[in-house]
């Protein structure tokens, strides 16, 4: 997290957890708002840091998911033109906890 901001709350995490694929998740975008980070941050640490993410905690969002999430939650209105796929960290608050530790 950048200095100077304030503690992530759970309340924090709770308003952005969405629920795709039967697992309650964050997305890439989100988690990066919370850290204040760059999003493209958060996905180059997953990506130099594989081994610390079992297997199934992250995947990437269909075009079918992805729209469906823009048209649902508003805060996500950014995403509709992307042409980048969101990735989604399930098992939230343990993916989290691993996210923090490389970001």
């Amino acid at each position: 997290m950048k200095e100077g901001l304030s503690t992530i709350t759970t309340m924090d995490v709770e308003r952005k957890m969405l629920m795709l694929r039967k697992q309650l998740v964050l997305l890439d975008a989100d988690v990066a708002e919370l850290y204040g980070v760059e999003t493209k941050r958060v996905n180059e640490a997953v990506r130099n840091n594989p081994q610390k993410f079992p297997d199934g905690y992250i995947f990437e969002l269909n075009k079918f998911e992805k729209a469906e999430v823009v048209e649902i939650f508003d805060h996500l209105q950014k995403l509709k033109y992307s042409v980048v796929n969101p990735t989604a960290f399930s098992f939230v608050l343990t993916a989290i906890s691993f996210l923090l530790k490389i970001i």
